[in-house]
């Protein structure tokens, strides 16, 4: 049998499947040229990431196809029902990626309070003659110890979240629909844990009282935060959006940024992802990764491996 993996797989990934006997082509398709690749190297299953999308023209036209898999947690790139409906196998990997991502979000806050996005544009431009100026400009950052970070979703990543928040002496909230309250354990080098007991607060109450707010929502048909939002905000809080592009909405942010409401945002995903508007790419009090929470030696090898294992499961 074969597996293609459109949007690549870790080599730990590949060599546990080729030892189980499967075939893996790491071929990029073009996503107009999938149906045809599917059917003419009678592909069984297809491993994508965030780029390739499998939609209804893929399932409907590949009837070799048994099996559709996700390398990381967000599916909003593949018609799942509709897969299942067909008696296609979905999986993915949703825990194999939280500690990295959670990781990034942490990357952009401790770069935002110290004004690191900006400094490393502005540095190797001015450094040489306004290094004076550029300390002073710089001089007035936050600690993030003693603030409060609130986590809107508290799945798998927004726990990973809280785990280094409270690591880090952070008070944290956190807002989820389906989770009234949550136990959770931060582990050291040494063995020791400490636990701790959050309860679930309102989004409102979550916005109103955190210093530092970060998503971790799947795709959404609306803005998960909009005007009315970042209006309930502190006065110079700051946001990040590790989730998905379309949560926020970015016009509303820009404005945010431009009134001084926010000090900063830190994004990784963005509403017109792979082509980010300019206004965002161009603003200096963004923080900007191009979608790479999960993009981590140890995370990609998790991925492979976890899905590796589901495959073997399923189709041997």
């Amino acid at each position: 049998m074969k597996i293609l993996a459109n949007d690549g797989v870790s080599q730990s990934g590949i060599d546990a499947l080729k030892t189980a006997g499967f075939e893996v082509l790491t071929t990029t398709v073009a996503q107009e040229q999938l149906v045809n690749f599917i059917n003419t190297n009678e592909i069984t299953g297809l491993l994508v990431r965030s780029a390739t999308k499998v939609r209804k023209d893929i399932i409907d036209n590949c009837p070799s196809l048994k099996l559709i898999g996700r390398g990381g947690v967000g599916m909003d790139n593949i018609d799942v029902d509709y897969a299942k409906e067909k008696g296609l196998h979905v999986i993915n990997t949703p825990a194999a990626s939280s500690e990295s991502v959670a990781e990034l979000v942490f990357a952009h806050l401790f770069g935002g309070v110290r004004f690191l996005y900006d400094a490393n544009r502005n540095m190797p431009l001015d450094g040489d003659s306004k290094f004076k100026d550029m300390k002073k400009a710089y001089a007035g950052g936050t600690e993030l110890r003693g603030k409060t970070l609130g986590i809107i979703g508290f799945g798998r990543i927004g726990l990973a979240t809280a785990k280094i928040a409270l690591g880090v002496g952070m008070k944290v909230m956190y807002s989820d629909r389906n989770i009234d309250s949550a136990s959770v354990s931060v582990s050291f080098f040494d063995g020791q844990s400490v636990s701790f007991n959050l309860k679930n607060s309102s989004k409102e109450v979550l916005l109103k009282e955190a210093d530092f707010v970060s998503v971790h929502v799947p795709a959404q048909k609306n803005y998960v935060i909009g005007k009315s939002e970042f209006a309930l905000m502190k006065d110079g809080a700051a946001i990040i959006n590790a989730a998905r592009g379309g949560v926020i909405d970015e016009v509303a942010l820009i404005d945010a940024l431009e009134s001084k409401k926010l000090a900063f945002a830190g994004l990784d995903v963005f509403e017109s992802e792979p082509k980010p508007e300019i206004k965002i790419l161009m603003h200096p009090s963004i923080s900007l990764t191009p979608h790479i929470g999960a993009a981590t030696g140890e995370a990609q090898n998790r991925i492979g491996m976890e899905l590796a294992s589901q495959i073997i499961v399923l189709l041997k």
